[in-house]
């Protein structure tokens, strides 16, 4: 189910090949990060709400990563950053300012808020810090809010550099324009479709190619393609490459990044008669080997109110253990598999892409059992549903 001993050496070797390819220098990145908000509609002429609610200015010393801004954002409201200021590394011979450093192969051994920009640029985080992704301001940035959530600004650097220096950064926050429509995740009882007759059509595990039962089947998606992937890398996840060759070919010519290593294959298990659809991938860079959240998704073979329904299992590795098929060596899951389904509830409903949340318990509950490899793992047997903002202009019963 998970990478043995050729897949863990297959991605040290790819982290050579991708050193290798490096040039000395690489141009920072100015894109937001995935989950950055809406700013075409923010920047749109005569779409935003010129109506001031809050205006704060801050100094950010480079001796601290993140700062509280004590501001709590609504859906839609509207953002402006402005910043100016320098700090020095002392590993760095010139200063930079709040657009950072250009990205250099040490970036490889630094974890940063924002992996996508270089040392040092200014960056902003809205919700919880736990599963907010960060976005790059810069010198200015203008952004509408996705959901409610505390805002943060803070210096793209890992804990332990220190930057010599600091920056004033204004932030401007304006009412919600009322024409823009903000879908947020509501916690609803029950979403219609979701029942005991359609679970009586949905296998509640997934399965390696020989039939042995896996991992548990614990979130559905309500939504189409083009909604779920967008949902996905809006929070921060990556695709995962589907073999080995693919790999190798995406570490041989992408620029250094953390998508790069978030990448490494997942092994193929089966729903519905065939390998899935999709696989998501969330960690970082330096720990990917051995710890990520992933998750496989299929598209099912019938519809939720004529609406595309994608099934899911989510699980995290944490380490290594034996394989009880072959004795050889598998990533370990974490046991709580519960966890791991908050996690992509979190992550997800940080999008503002998700309309509607609930929980559903289908009849004989699956509350504990074994994986195909051997591992065991245990749930309270609720399944997550998220029934995705259904985008303007495309068919919700969209086929693949």
């Amino acid at each position: 189910m998970k990478p043995t001993k050729p897949s863990i050496l297959l991605t040290s070797c790819l982290l050579v090949v991708a050193l290798a390819t490096l040039p000395d220098r690489l141009r920072a990145q100015s894109t937001a990060a995935p989950n950055s908000p809406d700013e075409k509609a923010a920047s749109a002429k005569g779409s935003s709400s010129t109506k001031e609610v809050v205006s704060k200015n801050f100094t950010l010393q480079g001796s601290k990563v993140w700062t509280d801004t004590g501001i709590t954002l609504e859906p839609g409201q509207r953002v402006v950053f402005s910043a100016e200021g320098k700090l020095r590394y002392s590993d760095v011979k010139t200063d930079n300012g709040p657009e950072g450093l250009t990205r250099g192969f040490k970036d490889l051994i630094r974890i940063l808020p924002f992996n996508d920009a270089g040392r040092g640029a200014l960056v902003g985080r809205i919700g919880d810090a736990d599963v907010a992704q960060p976005f790059l301001i810069g010198t200015s940035k203008d952004v509408l809010a996705p959901i409610t959530g505390k805002l943060a600004i803070g210096i793209n650097q890992s804990e332990s550099d220190t930057g010599d220096g600091s920056y004033t950064v204004k932030v401007t926050v304006y009412a919600a324009d009322g024409s823009v429509v903000r879908e947020v995740a509501r916690q609803v009882p029950s979403i219609t479709g979701i029942d005991d007759s359609l679970f009586a059509k949905i296998p509640r595990r997934i399965g390696d190619k020989e039939g042995n039962p896996g991992d548990m089947v614990n979130f559905l998606i309500i939504g189409n393609e083009d909604e779920m992937k967008k949902v996905f890398t809006t929070a921060g996840w990556v695709k995962v490459d589907a073999d080995v060759k693919a790999t190798v070919l995406a570490g041989a010519l992408a620029s250094f990044s953390k998508e790069s290593y978030l990448t490494m294959p997942m092994s193929p298990l089966y729903l519905f008669d065939r390998p899935q659809d999709y696989g998501w991938a969330h960690a970082e860079p330096i720990t990917v080997v051995a710890s990520r959240n992933h998750l496989r998704v299929w598209k099912a073979p019938f519809t939720v109110d004529g609406r595309v329904l994608w099934v899911g299992a989510a699980t995290h590795d944490i380490g290594f253990e034996k394989d009880q098929r072959n004795n050889g060596l598998t990533h370990k899951i974490d046991p709580d598999i519960d966890l791991e389904r908050d996690y992509v509830e979190k992550t997800l409903s940080s999008t503002g892409l998700v309309a509607e949340v609930t929980h559903f318990l289908p009849k004989n509950p699956m509350q504990q059992a074994k994986t195909a490899t051997g591992g065991s793992f245990h749930s309270n047997g609720q399944v997550l549903v998220l029934k995705l903002a259904d985008a303007a202009g495309t068919s919700s019963a969209e086929n693949r």
